[in-house]
């Protein structure tokens, strides 16, 4: 895990007092367990208590004791830190509430991990004189982590490439889009490279564009006068065989 993970816990007091007007006063504690290890051999366990977003209190686990930042904070942590089973039962926290938690989180989402959806797609067509765009699509992948590159012929292309960032879907999973800018030449190779952590290795996804229209058109064309050839061929024959069997005909005939 790259980036350190944080719980939280949240106590919070509001009281009012009303001299004409409202003015709230807010006592809270918060409760933070702090970690980036996968094996949690790092959690830290924080426990503050403040005063209308002042620190009064704070417990750090790393410290092993209360820690006052007021005058009555330092009377209370000097009082807390007296009471052995009190910090007894705060240093435990590390392992109670912490690393139970994070257990539980990491077995439920964060170990979890969900397969993109991978779709080529043309966006502007393009021949030996006009750039083409081409669009590869990576959907419904979780965790967030994911590289997406472009390769020509085999080799790493490093320029008119324009990616998003990997966009949230609102359910857990995200989805990115990546652009490649080129020129089509005869033969030449393009694929899409894919990195995530739901797979073993990069998966490698080939292009195969359309045919240029200009293509398609000289097929069209090729097919048609193949087509024209041929009937006139059959034609030509029909009528031969024709003339052939009236030929005989008249030979062979009575006089």
């Amino acid at each position: 895990m790259s980036l350190p993970e944080l719980l939280n816990f949240h106590h919070i007091l509001m009281l009012s007092v009303f001299t004409g007007a409202a003015n709230g006063y807010y006592w809270y504690q918060w409760s933070q367990c702090i970690y980036s290890s996968p094996d949690l051999s790092d959690m830290v366990y924080i426990e503050g208590f403040y005063f209308n977003k002042y620190p009064i209190v704070q417990f750090n686990s790393t410290v092993g004791k209360f820690v006052g930042f007021t005058e009555l904070g330092v009377k209370n942590a000097e009082m807390w830190n007296k009471d052995p089973n009190l910090l007894q039962q705060t240093k435990a926290q590390v392992d109670v509430f912490c690393r139970h938690n994070a257990e539980i989180t990491e077995a439920a989402i964060y170990n979890k991990t969900v397969q993109p959806k991978v779709k080529l797609s043309s966006v502007m067509p393009g021949d030996s004189k006009h750039p083409a765009l081409v669009m590869c699509s990576a959907y419904d992948f979780y965790p967030q982590p994911i590289k997406v590159s472009w390769l020509k012929d085999g080799a790493v292309v490093t320029s008119d490439v324009t990616s998003t960032e990997e966009l949230p879907n609102g359910d857990w999973h995200y989805q990115i889009h990546s652009e490649l800018e080129y020129t089509p030449k005869s033969g030449e190779k393009i694929s899409c490279v894919v990195e995530h952590a739901s797979f073993e290795k990069p998966m490698i996804y080939d292009w195969d564009p359309p045919a240029p229209q200009f293509e398609w058109n000289i097929q069209l064309l090729f097919t048609i006068e193949s087509a024209g050839l041929l009937l006139g061929i059959i034609v030509a024959t029909a009528g031969f065989i024709s003339y052939k069997i009236k030929s005989t005909e008249k030979i062979i005939g009575p006089h």
